[in-house]
Order: structure tokens, then sequence, then C-alpha cells
């Protein structure tokens, strides 16, 4: 798998925000996070990276987010509803990885998760798909 940092597409960075759980990478339009191994990710690292956001997207902007999993580690799917409870919302959510834990987190995930979610073993193809989901929203009345 590949990391952000050697894709062509890294060229548009705008930004990153390294944190003691992962790196969080800021673009125009999307946000891509690469969590450090073994990390058992909660809600309040997600917060972290939340206000982050937050802070070079503004209030208001959808957050189109991107977790590429090149590390095993662990999400705790229930603090999805706490990620709701505090009235954060992404517009779009895919996640890259064939990790050993990937796909069953994933599967909790979408249980939690209200937007589009989607499976990808391919970082380029996550943001070809992301892309595309921004621009016809935004083609969109």
């Amino acid at each position: 798998m590949k990391c952000v940092k050697e894709l062509p597409y890294f060229k548009n960075i705008r930004e990153v925000r390294e944190f003691e759980f992962g790196v969080f990478y800021f673009f125009d339009t999307l946000v891509i996070s690469e969590i450090n191994n073994g990390v058992y990710f909660q809600w309040k690292m997600a917060e972290k990276a939340v206000k982050a956001s937050k802070e070079f997207y503004g209030e208001n902007q959808p957050i189109v987010y991107i977790s590429n999993r090149i590390n095993n580690y662990t999400v705790a799917p229930t603090d999805w509803l706490k990620f709701y409870q505090n009235r954060h919302q992404l517009k779009y959510y895919s996640v890259v990885g064939s990790t050993k834990g990937s796909l069953p987190s994933t599967l909790l995930e979408k249980m939690f998760f209200n937007g589009s979610l989607k499976q990808f073993d391919d970082l380029e193809d996550a943001i070809t798909w992301s892309l595309d989901k921004i621009k016809n929203t935004k083609s969109t009345p």
C-alpha cells in the first residue's frame, strides 16, 4: 500500500498535521489520515482531528475524509455516535486498506456511519472517487 507522500497527488498538499496517534494531510477539498501502528483510535483522538479540520476548512465546510490504513490499528466504532452527537458530519468517507483488521472495522463503522462510506484497495482510486463525489455535489443544484 502507498503512503500519501508517495503519490503525485501529494503535490496538492496544503497542510500537514501530526498527532501522537497519526498524521492528517489537508488538501483543498479532502483530508487523508494515516493512523499509527497499534493505535486504538477513539473519539478523544478524532476530536483533535475534527478541530484541525475546522481550523483549516472552517466551521460549515463538509468534510471529505479518506482513511489510508497503511498500518494495523483499531477504530472504536461506537465512537461514531459521539461524532454525530457533537454534530460533526462527514460528507463522504472512504477507507483504503487490506490490513488484518481493516475489513471487520469497516463493516462495524458502516453500522454507525450515515453517509457514503466506500472501501478501496488503492489510495489513488479513493482520491478519484472522493474528488468525483465533490465535483458531482458542487454541480448538483
